[in-house]
């Protein structure tokens, strides 16, 4: 039973990739349709752009993280997380709604999750934000692109978990009381629990074994939407099915990693992930 209970975090966080996946899936044929009706034609984007964007955020984060009082990061984080939340359920609702319905109902939400910031509001509409993340740039990266930008950030994943940077970033976000990560927590009660009441340094200060919340970084959901949508666009849908069970096998075997050799301690789940996920690939390239 214990190990059940353990094991609990990688059903819900496997479970929201798999909803992410159809998701991004659903949201990328009705792009796919408007594309092709007015003729769009996705530019030529290096590996290079997409690099020096992400570590120009990560420099950028880094700054402000170290030298702005934690007051103001979390009014200025929050109202950060509210526009993106918006901007990501505007993007879902405005293929099925007029315009200004759609952009009624995506402020409505996300004032809804500024002022009351329920644990499951926060992960559905995280993982919305990064469904329309995923179908927008996914469009614009070819595969190899966007598989090539998964294997190096995999690399900053690791080297970043090992010197400690990526869980100095963790800390000091969860002083702001806001995270770009699904938290996870152990009792099915806690879902619905207001996050500013919840406390986001104790998931950092307590043993594996005490935490009442797991955290999955919002990149380990994101960067297999942008490259399962690309494949999507380049290979039809059996090329996404494929990459898509791959990705979600690699979010399955960072848990038992974690689980079973590291005991809890803090792994980056982008490395597995990326290596299914070009498995996953290769299969599509090589044989569909």
């Amino acid at each position: 039973m214990a190990k059940i209970k353990s094991l609990s975090p990688a059903f819900w966080g496997s479970l929201i990739l798999v909803f992410a996946q159809i998701f991004a899936f659903f949201i990328a044929f009705q792009e796919k349709i408007f594309i092709e009706a007015h003729e769009i034609i996705a530019p030529e984007v290096s590996l290079g752009i997409p690099l020096l964007y992400f570590f120009s955020a990560v420099i950028v984060l880094g700054i402000v993280l170290f030298f702005v009082p934690v007051f103001v990061l979390k009014v200025v984080l929050r109202v950060l997380f509210a526009v993106l939340f918006a901007w990501g359920l505007m993007i879902i609702l405005g293929l099925m709604l007029p315009f200004f319905v759609a952009l009624a109902i995506a402020i409505a939400v996300s004032l809804l999750w500024l002022f009351i910031p329920k644990l499951w509001l926060h992960n559905l509409l995280l993982a919305l934000a990064l469904v329309s993340v995923g179908s927008v740039f996914g469009f614009i990266l070819s595969p190899w692109v966007a598989i090539g930008f998964m294997l190096i950030l995999s690399v900053y994943d690791i080297v970043a978990v090992r010197f400690g940077y990526m869980m100095w970033m963790a800390k000091k976000l969860s002083e702001s009381d806001t995270l770009p990560a699904f938290v996870i927590p152990r009792k099915p009660s806690s879902w619905n629990i207001n996050l500013k009441k919840a406390g986001f340094r104790k998931l950092f200060e307590a043993s594996p074994d005490e935490r009442e919340f797991s955290i999955l970084g919002g990149g380990d959901i994101g960067f297999p939407l942008l490259l399962t949508v690309s494949v999507f666009f380049a290979y039809g849908f059996s090329g996404y099915l494929i990459v898509a069970l791959f990705s979600v096998l690699g979010l399955i075997s960072a848990y038992l990693i974690q689980q079973f050799f590291l005991k809890g301690k803090p792994m980056p789940a982008l490395p597995p992930i990326s290596l299914a996920s070009l498995v996953g690939f290769l299969i599509v390239y090589f044989f569909v």
